[in-house]
């Protein structure tokens, strides 16, 4: 006969009103015992209320939002019996059951006691599946021969044109040897070391009943499974509509990054999510560019695959990861921010004669003077006429946030790439100091020694090509600042000064800026501004 079994909320303590926070059931689907019905959180933990029965579920009683407490009806499970017992046989028959059951999990644990014991085995750690990806560069190799590693630990650190991932282990053990290095470029099933592990040997014993022999296979064969890679680009996989299976810690985890369990693919026993796959999806997520709320939704569709070599040879060269990061950069700055730039030519005659003729003085003091360290002094002197230029588009694009401090980001020319380290507190600093800095941070930066830090915080940005050469160029915006100035190479000019020319040493500028906080008029008063501070020096003064 077919019974409807009211599914009530269990002894949770001496809690009062816990919020539902998840339903994990629809009206409809097959539940069996002790599965997950219902989220609940407190104040104090997140915990899952697992169901009494097992059948079909008929009435759902409560949604997300609601408070219950212990005895508060859930829902109804249409349940199939073959006795016609009453509601109170039923009961009394669970406890032989439920000792039935417990007699069995201890007869198979011993059975599997008697059929295994633990031995030592050195086995080969391998790349998992990584998708459609071959010849994957190794970036880091985080453990060495010797080390205990857990299983699940991260081993190498992989890098494709698209994301960065740890490669984690397959077993627990000592590693008995490393068989890669950085810079070695791995495919799907290459070894990459070896572990002594222990493993569960099978004891032959002529006693042992076929029954208890299967039941120990199945319970050695689950932790034996490769743990796959997290979830990346390079093999991701849709999940299956149903029940997200994770626990209340792990949903915490996930609320509190933000992550969107139904996109996440879980590596855990019968797919349950895991920390660690959490946390590699947030990493995917934010390594990938993708359009923002600020972009406007500018997207663009990924180039189409061409076959250069049907033309003629060719030679392929890794990008650098610098390289690889700043092109990123730039385009999301690129679509997001709306580009102006403005052009100006600056007489720094009087500035290059007054440096020229302090140069051999700072040069006993150990400084090299370059007209940077003058520009960015008159540089300040203008930003504190033209506040705007100084600030940072809120997040939401409704205010302004402007600074009050003057970090100045300089760009560097490195082997691998462009960098900007940051100079901070110009205002604060004297043109042989800020000389001092320039050529330090540079230093660092062609010697790859740059921290983080060192590249954050920059209220303003300036580009020079002035040891190259051009006559103008118009540099891309670093976000979050809303200007950057451009420096092409000074030259001796003719210049009329209203009577005849004579020779001037003009410095070339290009002021880019976000029209969305700056305005033409604005930039070329700033401009117009700077060059007047840049011929007479002085102005910084006053």
């Amino acid at each position: 006969m077919t019974d409807l079994i009211q599914v009530k909320v269990p002894d949770i303590g001496d809690v009062e009103g816990a919020d539902v926070i998840e339903l994990l059931v629809n009206v409809g689907d097959q539940i069996e015992n002790e599965m997950p019905l219902i989220v609940l959180e407190t104040d104090k933990a997140t915990m899952e209320v697992p169901s009494s029965e097992s059948g079909v579920v008929k009435n759902i009683h409560i949604s997300v939002g609601e408070q219950v407490s212990k005895g508060d009806l859930i829902l109804d499970v249409e349940a199939t019996t073959d006795t016609s017992n009453s509601s109170s046989e039923r009961k009394a028959n669970d406890k032989p059951l439920a000792k039935t059951e417990t007699e069995k999990e201890v007869a198979s644990e011993g059975a599997k006691e008697e059929l295994q014991k633990e031995v030592n085995e050195t086995v080969n750690l391998q790349v998992p599946d990584i998708g459609d990806a071959s010849d994957v560069d190794v970036i880091e190799v985080l453990f060495n021969s010797g080390d205990f590693i857990e299983k699940d630990q991260g081993l190498i650190v992989l890098e494709t044109d698209k994301a960065t991932m740890e490669v984690p282990s397959s077993h627990a053990g000592k590693v008995v040897e490393v068989s890669v290095k950085v810079g070695d470029k791995v495919s799907q099933d290459d070894v990459i070391g070896r572990i002594s592990t222990q493993v569960k040997s099978e004891n032959k014993a002529a006693d042992a009943k076929p029954d208890e022999i299967k039941s120990a296979e199945i319970t050695q064969s689950e932790p034996k499974k490769a743990a796959p890679v997290p979830d990346h680009p390079l093999m991701k996989k849709k999940r299956s509509e149903g029940v997200i299976h994770a626990s209340p810690s792990v949903r915490r985890y996930a609320r509190e990054l933000g992550a969107d369990l139904t996109k996440v693919t879980g590596t855990g026993v019968k797919s349950r999510i895991l920390k660690e796959d959490v946390r590699n999806y947030i990493k995917f997520e934010l390594s990938r560019p993708k359009a923002t709320a600020t972009s406007g939704g500018l997207a663009t569709p990924e180039m189409p695959k061409i076959d250069h070599a049907k033309w003629g040879e060719i030679e392929t060269q890794a990008l650098t990861r610098i390289q690889k990061i700043s092109s990123v950069n730039l385009h999301r700055n690129w679509v997001s921010i709306p580009h102006v730039t403005q052009h100006e030519d600056a007489d720094i005659t009087e500035l290059d004669a007054f440096r020229k003729s302090m140069k051999e003085e700072a040069m006993k003091s150990g400084t090299r003077l370059t007209p940077l360290a003058f520009i960015m002094k008159g540089l300040v002197h203008t930003l504190k006429q033209f506040p705007k230029f100084n600030a940072s588009l809120n997040h939401d694009g409704e205010s302004l946030i402007v600074k009050q401090y003057y970090h100045i980001g300089v760009a560097v020319e490195t082997p691998d790439g462009l960098t900007v380290p940051v100079i901070r507190d110009v205002d604060k600093k004297g043109i042989y100091q800020l000389a001092d800095e320039l050529g330090e941070i540079s230093a660092k930066a062609r010697e790859k020694k740059l921290s983080a830090d060192d590249m954050q915080g920059s209220s303003f940005t300036i580009s020079s090509l002035g040891g190259i050469g051009g006559t103008a160029f118009s540099p891309i915006v670093k976000w979050p600042d809303v200007a950057i100035l451009g420096l092409s190479r000074n030259s001796m000019q003719p210049v009329w000064n209203g009577k005849d020319f004579e020779p001037r040493l003009m410095l070339p500028m290009s002021l880019s800026y976000d029209h969305r906080v700056i305005d033409g008029a604005d930039a070329a008063r700033f401009v117009v501004h700077l060059a007047a501070t840049l011929k007479d020096i002085r102005r910084v003064l006053l």
